[in-house]
């Protein structure tokens, strides 16, 4: 890697940074590989003997949690073990701050730093069929010589050449978003081991581990806005939070700094019908008949762009059928109930309720009730409780953001990369390679970000001084992203990230909060 930073506007402290990012790329794939592997632990074993087929899943995250906070006391991530907790929701939650630097509390700048520890369901069976029982979703890269490297190639959005797969970590979560969650623990860490350098000077830095966000995004940072930060002092609420989600892009690069994404929202139907037997077809009405019309149609609508609306930042809006239910009493009978739901992807300008009515009023909906069924259409509860117990019971409704180009977020995270990420990334990246210069983008999928903003008439009080972003009826903190991991790698067989991307993430998050304390504050 190849220094290019100006030496005569390079710090001791940025110095540091950089060199520590470095060297501990090895922890750092260390930590990962063994959050990935813990749930092959637990999913081959029954219950009774202490096993969870579900274990990393969405509000089943407790052992690598639990792994996650040891390794947080053991790195020395934290000063004091007491510095490290469980929050009511079941988030993992650290600070590190200086408390001898002589900045009031209240007076500091406040930099949250969030990233998820579930993943969605490995499909461990089809990842040793497709791949040639090679690589495990759990236990990482097993045997080469078993592994359809063409496969993979075909599968996923970017792979480095071959003679450079040494340096990928393999299994479910690499890509989404355990990387990101490690770069916030070995950033803190460097911060700490930096403090005398002033990397922690008048800023507290939060880190969160969340719960539950592949079934429920943003349900993690929602506890803490909804549940904790309501009456807190002012040193609790973060002026900037940081995404530690994935920011790399298959063709455009990886490592960028995204400022935004889109919205979204589940849209719940049920098509309630009259259940018959299946040689007698006329004496019932038949919900999966009618509903397949109305998911037909509302594909054909979203083709033709039919309700949707465009943002030349964010990108369009979407729809997609993604799940469904039958309810039957028999493969020879019409159904009783049907229920099924879209994804949708609400981009700037589109409402949620309007997202509603236009399902209501397709004309396939319209048809089904004429025709004596009852239709419903809305946005679901979310329910599940999380592994602590806690159940949010929110409307799965999540707002999309965007932080101003202009914020002093944004003029800071240019700054903090060039003089800490950009030294140790070698310039002349293509594709999926990372870039030297800082890429500032959007993301195309959700993260966290979703369960932040905060009604302006709400319950939240917050200082001028923060400089949270007004959105329509919301408000929120300036919020940025960096996180290892290529967007069109994630969910996929053969998931993996490019330990490289560790180095230049980390040392990004960890001068980050001093170059926007000093950018805002002096």
């Amino acid at each position: 890697m190849t220094t290019t930073v100006d030496p005569n506007t390079k710090t001791a402290l940025d110095e540091k940074i950089s060199r520590l990012a470095v060297q501990y790329r090895g922890l750092a794939v260390k930590i990962l590989r063994e959050a990935i592997r813990i749930p092959a632990d637990y999913v081959d074993r029954s219950p009774d003997d202490g096993g969870d087929p579900r274990c990393g899943l969405s509000n089943h995250e407790q052992p690598r949690l639990e792994y996650l906070k040891r390794t947080i006391i053991e790195e020395r991530a934290v000063e004091k073990p007491q510095d490290v907790w469980f929050d009511g929701f079941g988030n993992l939650r650290w600070i590190v701050q200086d408390a001898n630097d002589g900045v009031p509390a209240a007076k500091k700048s406040v930099v949250l730093f969030d990233g998820h520890t579930d993943t969605v369901n490995a499909l461990r069976t089809r990842w040793r069929e497709a791949i040639g029982g090679g690589i495990d979703p759990y236990n990482g890269w097993v045997d080469g010589s078993k592994v359809d490297r063409s496969f993979l190639e075909k599968e996923l959005g970017y792979l480095p050449p071959q003679d450079e797969w040494d340096f990928l970590v393999w299994g479910r979560g690499a890509a989404d978003q355990l990387a990101g969650v490690v770069s916030e623990i070995v950033a803190t860490k460097i911060m700490l081991e930096c403090k005398a350098e002033g990397a922690l000077k008048g800023v507290i830095v939060q880190g969160v581990g969340t719960v539950a966000e592949e079934d429920n995004d943003g349900g993690g940072p929602m506890y803490i806005f909804r549940e904790e930060l309501p009456g807190a002092p002012v040193e609790k609420f973060p002026d900037v939070v940081i995404l530690t989600e994935g920011t790399g892009c298959a063709n455009l690069g990886a490592v960028g700094v995204y400022r935004g994404q889109r919205g979204r929202m589940q849209i719940e139907v049920e098509v309630t019908g009259k259940s018959c037997h299946g040689s007698m077809p006329w004496e019932g009405r038949n919900p999966l008949e009618y509903g397949a019309s109305i998911i037909v149609e509302a594909n054909d609508r979203y083709r033709k762009g039919e309700g949707f609306a465009k943002d030349e930042f964010l990108g369009g809006g979407t729809r997609t059928a993604s799940w469904a239910s039958l309810a039957t009493p028999s493969d020879c009978a019409v159904p009783e109930r049907f229920v099924f739901r879209f994804d949708r992807r609400l981009t700037a300008g589109e409402d949620p309720e309007r997202a509603l009515e236009d399902v209501r009023s397709l004309p396939s909906v319209k048809r089904a009730i004429a025709d004596g069924l009852r239709v419903d259409v809305r946005a679901p509860l979310y329910e599940e409780a999380t592994w602590k117990g806690y159940r949010l019971n929110n409307p799965q409704v999540y707002p999309g953001w965007v932080t101003p180009e202009e914020h002093p977020s944004v003029t800071s995270a240019v700054e903090a990369y060039k003089r800490v990420a950009s030294p140790i990334i070698k310039p002349g990246g293509t594709r999926g390679q990372m870039r030297h210069d800082p890429r500032v983008a959007r993301w195309i999928f959700s993260t966290d970000g979703v369960g932040i903003p905060t009604r302006l008439n709400g319950p939240l009080k917050v200082p001028q001084s923060k400089r949270w972003v007004r959105d329509g009826a919301f408000h929120y903190p300036a919020m940025l992203g960096i996180g290892p991991g290529i967007e069109q790698n994630t969910h996929k067989i053969g998931e993996c990230m490019d330990s490289r991307e560790f180095p230049p993430v980390v040392a990004f998050l960890a001068r980050f909060p001093s170059v926007y304390q000093t950018q805002t504050n002096g």
